[in-house]
């Protein structure tokens, strides 16, 4: 990442501007986070109902009527059903500049459950967990909204806070959908945060990524007695993902390409005449993505011409890479510091050594949970529909320790961890960061002009926002 002329000057600017908070806040701060603690068991009941809900993106009806419910009961005036989703909402509350923004996430994962257990006990009544740990993600940005809400409303202070509920994160690119539809235009910035078995407020880039289910059609027939009068929509399949194999030989090391078949046929003495393929390319810079993409889209043409098969295929999601700002990154990280990390006590303890001895971790990380990681730009290697909101808008997030140390999100272990105290815990270290920040920047309008500052330089004079997954509708059946 290179460094741009304003890194100094705005280093500077925002220490000063967090020393000037802290001398005249802290009762404030103070009033914020004894909210917070005070309500924590409300807050981890409504994790909790999200967890047992476990619902998939476009599908989280009950997830996200819970969130706008509390919202709603707590002086939000609340819009649903935004962008053309059922399941998105944006809650406000004040009026006029600044605005800012907070992210509330609340979709599960297909294909992973578990119980609260430290040990692997697949749940038998679904086929589908928080196993990114979503449902701490909407509560906890929740409980934040609320608790600045009261600060704004005791302290007369003037402005909009927003908490903008985004389904569909997990390859829905819910929020993609949010941007397009100019809903983030008038924000001076935007916070989110993330489960994680670690503490960090490190700013962040990530892989763009775009993904789509290729739809191959053939002709069936009796495997053995006629084959000749079949074309093998399964051969097809096989043909591109042989293909697209050959291409990782040959792309920018940075590049990620994935793919699962979900459908490949039903007998093997019938000639499949419909399989599928759902595939994601990622990789760190948009333009790069866009030449990738056209040549798997290649690897799937030709493999219909070779298989003598029809091709149909559907953009399913996709996401700009993380635009990180620092400016807003030391305001995070400064108060996550104040915070401080997790403290287990011994029934958490005796969880997480537990877990521990499933995650096969090469160094000992035991206490990561209560510490605080040292500021630096980092590179993901995940992607996210914030990347989307971090091009239109200043956007800074902060990580905390849901989970314990080691634990990789889309686990059985994340999914337990985020059942029990060890993810409420976390989740409130995220709440608390969050607010004092957002107060932080309702006070501090020289921040807020550093960060817009950071951002206009990053994107430079030429960039024009543009969707990856062009102008297709949201896919609310994607789950289905």
């Amino acid at each position: 990442m290179k460094t741009a002329p304003w890194t100094a000057r705005i280093c500077m600017g925002i220490a000063a501007s967090i020393a000037a908070l802290s001398a005249h806040a802290s009762t404030d701060a103070s009033a914020m986070t004894d909210y917070l603690d005070d309500n924590y068991q409300r807050y981890a009941g409504i994790a909790r109902t999200i967890w047992e809900s476990a619902e998939l993106g476009y599908q989280e009806t009950e997830s996200s009527n819970l969130l706008q419910k509390t919202l709603r009961d707590a002086g939000f005036s609340v819009e649903s059903g935004v962008a053309e989703i059922p399941t998105a909402f944006v809650a406000s509350y004040g009026q006029g500049e600044p605005v800012i923004g907070l992210l509330a996430e609340f979709d599960a994962l297909p294909g992973i459950s578990q119980t609260d257990s430290p040990f692997r006990e697949i749940r038998q009544d679904r086929n589908a967990g928080h196993a990114c740990g979503h449902h701490l993600f909407g509560a906890g940005s929740t409980a934040a909204a609320i608790a600045v809400k009261q600060w704004m409303a005791d302290n007369d202070v003037p402005g909009t806070i927003r908490l903008y509920g985004t389904p569909a994160e997990e390859g829905g690119s819910g929020k993609v959908y949010m941007v397009r539809a100019g809903l983030f235009d008038d924000v001076d910035a935007v916070l989110d945060w993330h489960p994680a078995s670690l503490n960090s407020a490190n700013p962040s880039t990530s892989l763009a990524n775009k993904s789509a289910k290729f739809r191959f059609y053939g002709v069936s027939a009796h495997a053995a007695a006629s084959p000749e009068k079949a074309r093998s929509a399964l051969d097809a399949v096989e043909a591109m993902n042989f293909m697209a194999n050959m291409m990782r030989e040959h792309v920018p090391q940075e590049t990620r390409i994935h793919y699962v078949i979900t459908s490949g046929g039903s007998a093997p003495n019938v000639v499949p005449d419909f399989a599928e393929v759902f595939y994601y390319v990622r990789h760190p810079k948009a333009e790069t993505l866009k030449g990738l993409w056209e040549r798997v889209m290649a690897t799937a043409d030709a493999a219909a011409i070779g298989t003598g098969t029809t091709l149909k295929a559907e953009v399913i999601h996709g996401n700009h890479s993380l635009l990180p700002n620092t400016v807003l990154a030391r305001a995070l990280h400064a108060n996550l510091t104040t915070v401080g990390g997790v403290d287990y006590d011994a029934q958490e303890r005796a969880f997480a050594n537990r877990i521990d001895e499933t995650l096969n971790n090469d160094r000992d990380i035991t206490g990561w949970e209560s510490t605080i990681q040292p500021f630096e730009e980092e590179l993901g290697m995940g992607s996210t529909d914030v990347g989307d909101v971090s091009w239109r808008v200043p956007t800074a997030g902060v990580r905390t320790a849901t989970w314990v140390p080691g634990t990789s999100a889309h686990s059985w272990q994340a999914i337990a961890a985020g059942g029990t105290s060890i993810g409420y815990k976390g989740m409130m270290v995220a709440a608390k960061t969050l607010a004092l920040t957002a107060a932080q920047l309702f006070q501090q309008p020289d921040t807020l002009a550093q960060a817009r500052a950071e951002y206009e330089e990053r994107i430079g004079p030429d960039f024009e926002y543009e969707a990856l997954l062009g102008d297709r509708d949201p896919p609310l059946d994607y789950r289905k």
